[in-house]
């Protein structure tokens, strides 16, 4: 079978979705009576998107010699993004259906919700309904493709494939699939975040500039990641404490982050929290082995890589009580009501102090971790493309 998969999202920092595209594919490419697989953009295409990510443009208008004021130029730069965003995504999707026809694919992989409008049957992975259920939590723009988009492409899909059974038993709820055409299969954790080396922990702590102890947080600052109560609660404990054990959010700002920026530049940063922005992959089985312990306060997540590769890494983790939380990790976590800041305070203060607690919590999670693999995630996912019928069938309940 011959099977095309969209990596778009793996040709700009990677965040959720890029590590799951990047690493099914690898997985599948790998596997011993492998599929006839084929990664769209390739070649010049290819070269050309990466380039474009790797450029920022901020626009300067001026107007009778005079800047604007930063609210219209914000206003203006926003307007630019989507309106480039919009045409992108268009020339984007007239070159993968001319891809589509040279390549005479079967089948069509998209790992990231809304598949391109083509001919190929297609599969679509669905890491969360957020956008749906939460649209407060996300830009307008992105509300408004998924709007339009989103339910339309999941009704012409041969397949659904989710995350985690709890995105799963969302997806048959909120948009009426199936239950035989909607598949949970969960993520893998790579094996590099097992049994981390001593040089790759001091390697990390020398070149991001990391103190002996801290805390962790890893992941985009954005509404969900509710980054502001973890901020919060861990301001409030005593300085001594804070001093001792600093916490250490690794991830860029999202959007809607204004509220957390200013949190952070008027209260956090002087209070011993670093901020290091988006992280580079390689630094991040080290930081995570070099951590007391992983926090984690998402109001929600489809899966939540963080905490499953901090297990892996040997480390503790500290999680909102989310659906997929529990789901993925288990026993394997202490759990904390999202909006408990009282509850975040203490168990942040127990976690400065309290290496007993701590190795209770690491207890048993490396062998938790290994129960997901990218392996089996490309197995399982393969079982679903060779299930996917050849005649078109609505999946729709």
């Amino acid at each position: 079978m011959r099977i095309v998969v969209n990596l778009l999202p793996t040709l700009k920092p990677k965040t959720g979705v890029g590590h799951y595209a990047a690493r099914l594919f690898a997985a599948l490419a790998r596997r011993p009576a492998g599929e006839d697989l084929h990664a769209f953009p390739s070649g010049i295409l290819e070269t050309c998107v990466r380039q474009l990510h790797r450029v920022s443009p901020r626009p300067r208008v001026m107007a009778r010699g005079r800047g604007l004021k930063p609210a219209a130029t914000k206003h203006i730069r926003e307007f630019v993004k989507r309106a480039a965003r919009a045409a992108g995504r268009g020339c984007l999707g007239v070159a993968f259906r001319a891809a589509c026809r040279r390549g005479a694919f079967e089948l069509y992989h998209e790992p990231n919700f809304i598949p391109f409008p083509c001919d190929v049957p297609a599969v679509v992975t669905v890491h969360d309904l957020s956008v749906l259920l939460h649209a407060e939590w996300h830009p307008a723009d992105r509300v408004r493709v998924h709007e339009h988009r989103f339910r339309h492409g999941l009704a012409s899909a041969r397949h659904v494939i989710t995350v985690s059974e709890f995105v799963r038993r969302e997806v048959i709820k909120h948009l009426g699939i199936a239950p035989a055409s909607v598949t949970a299969v969960h993520n893998g954790v790579g094996d590099e975040y097992f049994d981390v080396p001593a040089e790759d922990v001091a390697r990390a702590r020398g070149e991001l500039g990391l103190p002996p102890r801290y805390l962790l947080f890893v992941g985009t600052i954005e509404p969900r990641k509710n980054v502001l109560t973890l901020l919060q609660a861990y301001c409030s404990l005593p300085a001594a404490a804070r001093e001792q054990c600093p916490l250490v959010l690794a991830g860029g700002w999202g959007w809607k982050s204004d509220r957390v920026a200013e949190y952070f530049r008027d209260v956090a940063e002087s209070r011993n929290v670093i901020h290091l922005g988006y992280t580079d992959d390689r630094h991040l089985p080290g930081l995570y082995a070099g951590a007391r312990a992983l926090v984690y306060p998402s109001h929600y997540e489809g899966f939540g890589l963080p905490p499953i590769e901090m297990l892996a890494c040997g480390g503790a983790v500290l999680a909102s009580t989310a659906d997929a939380h529990r789901e993925v990790l288990g026993v394997h976590a202490h759990y904390v009501a999202a909006d408990d800041t009282d509850g975040w305070r203490a168990a942040l203060s127990r976690a400065t102090r309290d290496d007993d607690w701590l190795n209770m919590l690491r207890q048993g999670g490396r062998d938790r971790a290994r129960r997901f693999s990218w392996d089996r995630c490309a197995a399982e996912t393969a079982a679903v493309y060779r299930a996917v019928p050849a005649p078109k069938a609505s999946v729709a309940a």
